[in-house]
């Protein structure tokens, strides 16, 4: 961190990148304890303050366990994938416990509309149509990736916001790497110098920096480069993206 009464923030926090996982994730798979039946597939995850609000096919057993007496524990993992086609595309794995419980059929439609104005997907328009929504009122929750393991506090996990630009992450980084090479060469001169060998693939980005993944023949390296200040407009990035390239030092390297 460069020096001075001014720090840089690295990399939202794991509550935030929860957040962030769980709104653009494409699904989940969902475990029932005590079930014998095989794992349900989550379509659209939804997390709103303590609770995760599900989208399952209307045959999924997990179902018939939300109508019951709210006892049962579930476990609700959620795999973050890099939006380009990497090696080694996980970027974390999330475990979400709770319990489960319906939403009144007659609740369903409403309660899609209100998500849908800060969550627009199309999958809530099968909502009655083959798909039904629960509840899990979540009780802990925890994210592992390269960089360690650790348990987010519910309370914590509800007060967080998903990033910025979560709904334009996978763009942005096609659009790096198909169209700006320049602009990532000039980025990897900031990269330790031992890992200024191999293939530079953007892996993650956000409103604090951004991450690249390094993949030579025998290894997998991931190096983050944050911003001087988080941005906050779409339109900021660019600029934001090629301030980083110009800087002449390695101070704010991570």
């Amino acid at each position: 961190m460069p020096n001075g009464s001014t720090q840089t923030i690295a990399a939202p926090c794991d509550a935030e990148q929860i957040q962030t996982a769980c709104r653009r994730a494409t699904g989940g798979t969902l475990s029932v304890d005590g079930s014998d039946a095989a794992c349900d597939s989550v379509t659209m995850i939804h997390l709103f303050e303590g609770d995760a609000f599900l989208l399952l096919s209307d045959d999924a057993p997990a179902i018939g366990v939300a109508h019951g007496d709210g006892e049962t524990s579930a476990v609700l993992e959620v795999i973050d994938t890099a939006p380009l086609q990497l090696r080694e595309r996980v970027r974390s794995l999330i475990w979400l416990t709770g319990k489960l419980f319906e939403v009144p059929a007659d609740m369903q439609r409403e309660l899609a509309v209100e998500i849908a104005g800060d969550h627009p997907d199309e999958r809530l328009l099968d909502i009655g149509h083959g798909y039904t929504m629960i509840r899990m009122a979540i009780e802990s929750a925890v994210i592992a990736s390269t960089s360690g393991a650790g348990a987010v506090p519910v309370e914590t996990l509800a007060c967080a916001e998903p990033d910025v630009f979560w709904a334009f992450e996978g763009d942005w980084l096609a659009h790096l790497e198909s169209d700006h090479a320049d602009l990532v060469h000039q980025l990897a001169r900031r990269f330790p110098p031992a890992l200024r060998t191999g293939r530079v693939r953007p892996l993650r980005l956000d409103r604090f920096g951004i991450t690249f993944r390094i993949e030579t023949a025998d290894s997998d390296d991931d190096v983050r480069l944050p911003f001087s200040r988080p941005v906050a407009r779409v339109a900021d990035l660019s600029a934001a993206l090629h301030a980083l390239a110009m800087h002449p030092s390695l101070d704010h390297l991570m």
